[in-house]
This record gives structure tokens, C-alpha cells and sequence, in this order.
């Protein structure tokens, strides 16, 4: 009914970047055309709510078109061109994404959990020749900006420049919001351009760059609006979290904007379809989410399970009036039936519960589930969205109906490459299918199932962390001959990072000091929770790789492991 000839979301087949693909027949071209769609709103509705700042549509088009201009006519930014940002969700954000992609140029969303070494490394890898940054997070590369010459200006979006000493290369924020104006930029787009580069962990301990496009970013969209009128169609009680009403829909945007749940699936949705994002000044803390909800009359709030639990485990949850809440949806990881009780316990009058799987590298969704299909199939990410195509792959074999394997995705959805990376891009897709690294199986109505990770990776409250990169980290210490970093189970995060250290004969070191040693390079999000300090060798097979189900306790050590 849907997406069949004639129907608003016909699919058809079409080659994309030589691989036929099936693709939205009817779709805009660029992330520009949702921006020239949104101008039209005019500011009686408000698109961004910010502490006191209340953004219309409008308002928020002609300033991300001064944004545009401003980094083209002083600062010769053109196609193809990369503008970072290292910064907690804000306004600020938001303006430099879309007056960054309008002009044809590439945002290159920095992780703010980073610490230095990360960020440079980053903003080396990526070429950034702009970077827009908040206090915060500038101060830990404040110091080192003589390393980035490629780097030509910095922004800060909460800071004047004479707080750093008044290098000519800093500049306020405010000073690409000076030249509002309701024309759009001009400069050629293609489909197929680079938007977008979010970094990702990678299996080699460094991150890798992983490219949205414009079409896969808008491929995204449509996927996102024809689940909602789907949902609605199969769940008529439950309505649609996009409907069109008297009552503009809020959303509460709690996942950050370098993450493609927060940008691709929160801020592009919202701008497209005319919700009003309201985004929590600083960390996460679950009273905030609550007043907000109460204060705001959020209907939509989609985040990580960890989110979630933070707010349905609260003793004050029931001082708040939350009852505007219709759609609570949660990606990151697969949900508990008991998540799915206290969802429906702390929101009364939550109509539509949903789960989804993606990647970085699939520009956010690539299954969902809601309704009563979720409800019957707790464990399940859903079904592919209209333009996705999913394999289960073992030894390079489809594997039959209900049995495991890992999963491929194919679409429009998917990433071209990671950024100057092609040997990580031949690896990780071949002829247009996406090795996900995640292990599933697909039932015989087509739902899958997610079972396990073929990647040594943890997702901790929704950031991944691969376990090489602590490991490269630990065995850099003098004291420590070896090391293995597991996941381990946790309620709310998902997974917790445990590390077993080996120390070096004759030597110590303490718990705190593994901690420490890992915290001075990498974000606080891969510090291990657990520590662990042997002097047995950590235990390995007959080709030296680590064991690391017997760490985990899941199995014991075979002589044909060991020999």
C-alpha cells in the first residue's frame, strides 16, 4: 500500500555508484531541500528550545544561511571542504551542520568525549580547515594548535577569544549568525556527495571516519516517515509520533548530535517534519529530562536504553507529569521486557514503544519495530526498512532461515567508505554490503534478531568501544606485559569495560593506576569500570589469540587451545 507503483513511497531499482540499489523513486536530491521546505514554517512554531532560547524555523534557516555565507565569502569555504564541531548538543551545533552541508561542504561531528590526543588525531584525519568548538572542549587542545595547519579558524560557541590568550585564530561564534538572510546557497549538490563524517571506533585502535552522504542521509528521512505512517496504518489507536495536528510535536533530544541517532534520526527528522527539539543545557541528568518533559509537553523521546533506565528507575519520576509522552523508543542495544514494563509504568499514556538497529555506517536506521509487533517480539530489532536489503552471511555462505550468522545490509543507507581509509572501506564492504559485525538471525516472517558481536567490541550507553584500543593503551605501560578488555554485563549501560592486566615480572601496579594510565588518552567512556591484575599469562590458543570467553567464564581452556 505504500511502496508499491504510484504509492507516496514506491521503491524502485537504481544504480547507485554503479550497484543497483532499491531506492525511493519519489526523494529530495540534497539536505538542502529539507532546508528549503523548512523555511516555510515561518517562526510561529518553534524549532529549537534551548534554556531560554526559543529558535523558530525561520529564524533558524536564516541563520544557518549566514552561516553559509559567512564561512564562504571570509573564509573560502567550498564543496567538498570540512567544518568540525567538537561540542555538547546547542543551537550552535545545529547552525553549523546546516549552513556546513548547504554549501556543499562536509560537517565533521567530533565525539566530545574525546580527550586531546583523540581530538587532534580527528581534526588531523579529516583535514578540517574549521573547527566549532564550546569552552569545554576546546581547553583540551587549546595548546596545540600549532600542530593543526590546517586548521585556519576556530569558533567558540560560549567563549570570547580573549579567554584563550586572543590567538588570531579564534573567533566567536556570533560572527557567522551576522548576515540573516532567506536565500539559500547555490553551489551544485550531488546525491552522492559527502555530507557528513562521524567518526567510529575502529578494530585497528585508531577511529575511522565513516561517510553520510546526501543521499543516504535523506534515504534515512524517508525511511523514518514511512515507518511512522506504517506504524500508524497497523496501530490506528496508537497514531503516528509524525502526525500532522493542532499540537506541534516535541521531541526531547538527548542524543548527541555526533552521533547519527541524534543527527541523521533526531535533527534532520525534526527539521523535515516540523518538531520542536528540545535540548537539555549540559550532562544528562534525569530530573532535567523529566522537567522538560513536563514543562516542554514532550510526546516523542527516542535515546539509548541507559537514558531510558536513568528516568524509569528515579524515585521522584511519579512528581512530574510525564503523560504527554506518547513514543518512547530506544536504539543502542536490544531491550529487556523489563525496560519495556517500566516504560509503561513511568509514562501513562505511552502509546507506541519501538526498538532499532543501525550503524554509523548505515547513516542511523536500518531496522525498527514498534507497536504490537514489539510487544509480541521483545527481543527483536525489527523487520528492514523499504530501501534495505539484509543477509546473514557465515564463511561467505547465506545462512538458511533461523540461523545464526553475520549480518550484511545493503541500501541507500549505507556509507560510501570511511574518510581516506580504503583499506578499512574493502573490508568492510563488498559490491554495496555492509559486514556489520554483528551476529543474527532473520525469522521466517523476517524480524531479526541480534545474538552477539563478531567484532571484539562493547557498546557501553550507546558509544562503542573497541577492546584493541584500551589494550594498545595498557600494554604502552612499562609495568604491564599483557592485557585483555572484555565487556561485561550491566543493567543500564548495557555493558561495563573490564580489563585483566598482566604485570611485568618484579614489577606492581594498582588498580587506580590502570584506570589513570588509560584516562590520560582516551575518553572516559573506554576507562575500565573493572580491573583485574594477574601474573599467570592471560590465556591464549596454538596460533597466540586471546581467549577471551574463558576471561569472560564462558568456557574452560582445551588442551587443543593451549598445546
Amino acid at each position: 500500500m505504500l511502496t508499491g507503483p504510484g504509492t507516496p513511497f514506491e521503491v524502485v531499482t537504481e544504480q547507485v555508484r554503479g550497484i543497483p540499489m532499491r531506492v525511493f523513486k519519489d526523494r529530495m536530491k540534497s539536505l538542502r531541500e529539507v532546508a528549503a521546505m523548512a523555511i516555510g514554517r515561518g517562526n510561529e512554531e518553534t524549532f529549537i528550545v534551548y534554556g531560554d532560547r526559543r529558535i523558530g524555523f525561520t529564524e533558524f534557516i536564516e541563520g544557518a544561511n549566514s552561516v553559509s555565507s559567512t564561512l564562504a565569502s571570509r573564509w573560502g569555504v567550498r564543496h567538498g571542504d570540512r567544518v568540525a564541531v567538537l561540542s555538547a548538543n546547542n543551537p550552535e551545533w545545529c547552525f553549523a551542520f546546516w549552513g556546513t552541508v548547504n554549501l556543499g561542504a562536509i560537517l565533521v561531528g567530533l565525539n566530545g568525549w574525546w580527550k586531546t590526543d583523540e581530538i587532534i588525531y580527528g581534526l588531523e584525519d579529516s583535514g578540517s580547515k574549521i573547527l566549532v568548538a564550546d569552552k569545554g572542549r576546546f581547553e583540551r587542545i587549546a595548546d596545540q594548535l600549532g600542530e593543526l595547519p590546517d586548521l585556519e579558524a576556530v569558533f567558540l560557541t560560549d567563549a570570547d577569544p580573549a579567554d584563550f590568550g586572543g590567538d588570531p585564530k579564534l573567533h566567536r561564534f556570533s560572527e557567522l549568525l551576522e548576515s540573516p538572510s532567506s536565500a539559500l546557497p547555490d553551489a551544485p549538490i550531488d546525491e552522492d556527495d559527502e555530507a557528513v563524517i562521524f567518526y567510529t571506533s575502529g578494530t585497528t585502535g585508531k577511529p575511522k571516519g565513516a561517510i553520510s552522504t546526501h543521499r543516504s542521509m535523506i534515504a534515512n528521512l524517508q525511511n523514518t516517515f514511512y515507518n511512522a505512517i506504517a506504524g500508524a496504518m497497523a496501530n490506528p489507536q496508537a497514531g503516528s509520533p509524525l502526525e500532522t495536528s493542532s499540537a506541534q510535536n516535541a521531541s526531547l533530544l538527548t542524543s548527541p548530535l555526533f552521533h547519527v541517532s541524534g543527527c541523521h534520526s533526531g535533527m534532520v527528522v525534526g527539521l523535515a517534519a516540523g518538531i520542536k527539539l528540545v535540548i537539555p543545557v549540559g550532562k544528562f541528568e534525569p530530573e532535567k529530562a523529566m522537567q522538560l518533559i513536563q514543562d516542554e509537553k514532550i510526546s516523542v523521546w527516542a535515546t539509548v536504553p541507559t537514558m531510558v533506565w536513568r528516568v524509569v528507575e528515579h524515585p521522584d519520576r511519579h512528581n512530574y507529569d510525564l503523560s504527554t509522552i506518547g513514543t518512547v523508543a530506544y536504539g543502542g542495544s536490544p531491550s529487556a521486557a523489563e525496560l519495556q514494563r517500566r516504560v509503561q509504568e513511568t509514562f501513562p499514556r505511552v502509546r507506541t514503544l519501538g526498538n532499532a538497529y543501525g550503524l554509523t555506517e548505515s547513516s542511523s536506521v536500518a531496522t525498527a519495530i514498534g507497536g504490537q509487533e514489539f510487544i509480541d517480539r521483545p527481543d527483536s530489532v525489527g523487520r528492514p526498512m523499504p530501501v534495505v536489503e539484509l543477509r546473514i552471511v557465515q564463511d561467505g555462505v547465506d545462512s538458511p532461515t533461523g540461523q545464526l550468522g553475520e549480518v550484511w545490509i545493503k541500501g541507500p543507507i549505507i556509507m560510501p567508505g570511511y574518510w581516506n581509509k580504503p583499506e578499512a572501506t574493502a573490508e568492510s564492504v563488498t559490491d554495496g554490503w555492509l559486514h556489520s559485525g554483528d551476529i543474527g538471525y532473520v525469522d521466517e516472517e523476517g524480524y531479526l534478531y541480534i545474538t552477539d558481536r563478531a567484532k571484539d567490541m562493547i557498546i557501553r550507553g550507546g558509544e562503542n568501544v573497541y577492546c584493541v584500543e584500551i589494550e594498545n593503551r595498557l600494554v604502552e605501560h612499562p609495568a604491564i606485559a599483557e592485557a585483555a578488555v572484555i565487556g561485561v554485563p550491566h543493567q543500564s549501560l548495557g555493558e561495563e569495560v573490564k580489563a585483566v592486566v598482566r604485570v611485568e615480572p618484579g614489577m606492581t601496579i594498582s588498580e587506580s593506576e590502570v584506570k589513570e594510565w588509560v584516562a590520560q588518552t582516551l575518553a572516559n567512556f573506554k576507562v575500565p569500570a573493572y580491573v583485574d591484575i594477574v601474573k599467570e599469562p592471560l590465556p591464549r590458543n596454538a596460533s597466540g589469540k586471546l581467549l577471551k570467553n574463558v576471561l569472560r567464564g564462558e568456557g574452560e581452556v582445551s588442551f587443543a587451545e593451549t598445546m
